[in-house]
């Protein structure tokens, strides 16, 4: 089999390590000839850190990133508070990662590339799928290059003016707001410290203002800042100015203007995430405001979703992944206009980050299932001890492209999978975060969801 990949942004990417490691022959093709440098998308949710725990890659994702920062707010160059806009939390045995995590966007995708490399496979800078085909078993897709390649799936992770999506004629709703502008961008800040992030607004309009905050590996900020004009050049001495306005003269001198952008709310949902053979994810499947840190976050579990489905290739399996993941963007979506709304009507509360920003809460379950869990939710870490005594968790045990089936027994969980021989730990937690009996069955999904359990009509006890 080979999967063809438009875009290798963190949603190419991640679809392309999940297809890699499971011996799936890939292309991941990009229009781009040069890779982005910027931090843009810098906030990754607990559950994609969950997704890059299986795909091997958390350890450098933690050590290159940093915690959420205390945020020192100004009000007419006065310090007037000190916040975060979520609690740090401890991690919890059936939580390992229940922060989110700051990492500029290109430094993430870098991660991702080197992770890909180990597989052998690496993109395709300048080519863009220019057309494509599709027939009952393939699909054939034209590039810049002149070349044509043959794939029996196609997936357009190439972004909010995704080709793919086009191409397929697939509605692309929603609005684009042009009353609310941004700049945004990466730069150094003289005379601030760059352990802190920084608010700096008037104290007649404490929600306008202009914000920085930390990026690791340097001495880099990203900042956020309104514009009111009709035209701008997004330049140092445009940011400048605007940071001028907003903290007074002389509070820091910026520098090293690496990426800017200006940014308006465009706030879109494909009609389709499947047609036949071809496939999309990501931004080329939904946009989001910046507002709660979803929209990468989104993309990357879209094809997490998307890649076993790929392997699995049953017609009836693949037709869950727009069943699944649509809804889920529909939802999340949600969540990001609602902090956008408060913004604009001056609510303090869009600072803040609650539980449906850690995407933890992301569920397939029928909503009228009433089980504390149940097949489509998130299946929770635990601790566990073997016959040696040594100590391991179930994310190590399904960390990988596989199912996991756990049996309870009276004291001990036995883990079944078919790449190892099973094994019996004891582990009172998983217990508890299953809420198992003696005798009850779970089977996980390869992208760590409850794919059965033992209560189902279809038991996988038999």
């Amino acid at each position: 089999m080979t999967v063809l990949i438009a875009g290798a942004g963190p949603t190419g990417l991640t679809l392309a390590i999940d297809l890699a490691r499971r011996g799936i022959a890939v292309r991941l093709a990009d229009k781009a000839t040069e890779y982005f440098e910027g931090s843009r998308g810098d906030g990754l949710q607990p559950r994609t850190l969950e997704v890059f725990d299986d795909l091997g890659v958390v350890a450098e994702v933690l050590r290159q990133g940093r915690p959420q920062p205390l945020m020192h707010v100004y009000l007419d160059g006065t310090l007037v508070d000190e916040r975060r806009m979520a609690p740090l939390l401890d991690p919890t045995p059936d939580v390992p990662y229940p922060n989110a995590w700051m990492l500029g966007q290109s430094r993430t995708e870098q991660i991702l590339r080197d992770k890909l490399a180990e597989y052998g496979v690496r993109v395709e800078l300048g080519t863009a799928i220019v057309g494509f085909t599709q027939y009952d078993d393939l699909v054939k897709a034209e590039l810049s290059t002149g070349e044509t390649v043959e794939a029996e799936y196609l997936v357009g992770a190439d972004g909010g003016r995704s080709f793919v999506r086009k191409h397929l004629g697939i509605a692309f709703e929603g609005t684009t707001d042009e009353s609310i502008r941004m700049l945004l961008g990466d730069v150094a800040a003289d005379g601030l410290d760059h352990e802190y992030g920084y608010w700096f607004a008037r104290r007649d309009n404490p929600m306008a203002g202009i914000a920085l905050t930390p990026l690791s590996g340097g001495d880099q900020f990203q900042f956020g800042a309104p514009l009111d004009d009709d035209q701008v050049d997004p330049s140092l001495e445009t940011l400048q100015e605007r940071f001028d306005q907003y903290a007074g003269p002389g509070v820091a001198k910026l520098r090293e203007l690496t990426w800017a952008t200006v940014w308006r709310p465009n706030v879109r949902l494909a009609a389709r995430f499947q047609v036949g053979r071809v496939f999309i994810a990501g931004d080329a499947a939904h946009v989001h405001p910046p507002t709660g840190g979803q929209g990468l976050n989104t993309g990357v579990q879209d094809a997490y979703n998307l890649g076993w489905k790929l392997a699995d290739g049953r017609p009836e399996v693949l037709a869950t992944y727009e069943s699944e993941r649509r809804t889920n963007a529909m939802r999340v979506l949600g969540i990001s206009e609602e902090l956008l709304q408060q913004y604009v009507d001056g609510d303090q509360s869009a600072m803040e980050r609650g539980e449906n920003t850690r995407q933890l809460d992301v569920s397939y379950r029928d909503p009228a299932d009433p089980r504390p869990i149940a097949p489509g939710d998130r299946a929770p870490d635990a601790p566990l001890v073997d016959a040696q005594g040594n100590k391991l968790r179930l994310f190590d045990l399904f960390r990988g492209p596989h199912e996991t089936l756990l049996r309870f027994s009276r004291d001990t969980v036995e883990v079944v999978r078919r790449d190892a021989p099973d094994a019996t730990y004891t582990s009172p937690e998983a217990f508890k975060h299953y809420h198992a009996a003696e005798g009850d069955e779970f089977l996980i999904r390869p992208d760590g969801y409850l794919a059965l359990s033992r209560h189902d009509p279809a038991s996988i006890a038999g």
